[in-house]
């Protein structure tokens, strides 16, 4: 294993550990940083949504129904492959509702993400939402 393909890894692993801080510190600069200006996001909503601007917009306004949230990365898995590298995620997800402080959703899911070089730094370039199951639950 070459150094450069370990480098590669770790960024790639780094690179969604920044996306959940992003979201659950609610740091939307940070997360933003997460993609490449012309990414596309997949199966959140029913129509893809392009662009990382629009896409942060989307996140902004879809985290106002929660308190805190926490995701939870499972390890990479991940092919390079020069500047473009293919990766599979899995997240559980912990959202406790603004309104109900008592109810607990929680989503796991599979992140399936492409990600690409951009000036040395990688950068989710298509990102899809793969839905394992989801619970809610009263405490």
């Amino acid at each position: 294993m070459s150094n450069q393909y370990a480098e590669d890894r770790i960024a790639l692993m780094d690179v969604m550990l920044r996306y959940a801080k992003g979201v659950d510190e609610r740091d939307m600069d940070l997360y933003r940083s997460c993609f490449a200006d012309d990414v596309e996001v997949f199966d959140f909503t029913p129509e893809p949504i392009k662009g990382a601007d629009a896409w942060r917009d989307h996140v902004v306004g879809a985290l106002e129904q929660f308190g805190a949230t926490q995701h939870m990365m499972a390890p990479q898995l991940a092919t390079v492959d020069g500047d473009t590298a293919n990766c599979r995620t899995d997240v559980q997800a912990l959202h406790y509702m603004k309104d109900a402080p008592d109810t607990t959703l929680t989503l796991w899911a599979t992140y399936e993400t492409k990600m690409v070089r951009i000036s040395g730094e990688w950068k989710i370039k298509t990102h899809r939402l793969v839905p394992r199951g989801t619970r809610i639950q009263k405490d």
